[in-house]
C-alpha cells in the first residue's frame, strides 16, 4: 500500500464504492490526458470492453477542434451513449477514476445523460 500513488489509491477507493452499488451494471470508465479523452463501458464480471469511444477517432478528431476541451468531452459523452443503445445497455455506474467530477469528465458524463444513458 505505501508504494501506491495517490491517485492509485483514490482510484481504488471509487472503484470499490462503484462495486458496492453497481448490481450487475456495466462500468463507464473514464480517462483523461493532456490532450484527448477516453471512455468505454466495461463488464466486469466477463471483464471485457462493450464499447468504447475516444477523441482519437478519425471521424472525431476531424470535427473536433482539439481532445483536451469540454465540448470535445460532451461529444465524447453522446458517442458513447449512441453506441451504448446500439448493444441495447441503457442503465451504467459512472467511474471517474482519480479524477475530480468537474471540467471535462463532467461534460462526458452530461453528455453520455444527453444520450440517453442513466447513472
Amino acid at each position: 500500500m505505501a508504494n501506491q500513488s495517490q491517485a492509485d489509491r483514490r482510484k481504488a477507493r471509487v472503484r470499490r464504492a462503484i462495486r458496492a452499488r453497481a448490481y450487475g451494471k456495466p462500468r463507464l470508465s473514464v480517462h483523461r490526458s493532456s490532450k484527448q479523452i477516453y471512455a468505454q463501458i466495461i463488464d466486469d464480471e466477463k471483464g471485457a470492453t462493450i464499447v468504447a469511444a475516444s477523441s482519437l477517432e478519425k471521424d472525431q478528431r476531424s470535427s473536433l477542434k482539439t481532445g483536451a476541451d469540454t465540448a470535445a468531452a460532451k461529444a465524447i459523452g453522446l458517442l458513447i451513449a449512441k453506441r451504448a443503445a446500439e448493444k441495447g445497455i441503457k442503465d451504467v455506474v459512472f467511474d471517474r477514476g482519480s479524477y475530480m467530477y468537474h471540467g471535462r469528465v463532467k461534460a462526458l458524463a452530461d453528455g453520455a445523460r444527453e444520450g440517453g444513458l442513466n447513472f
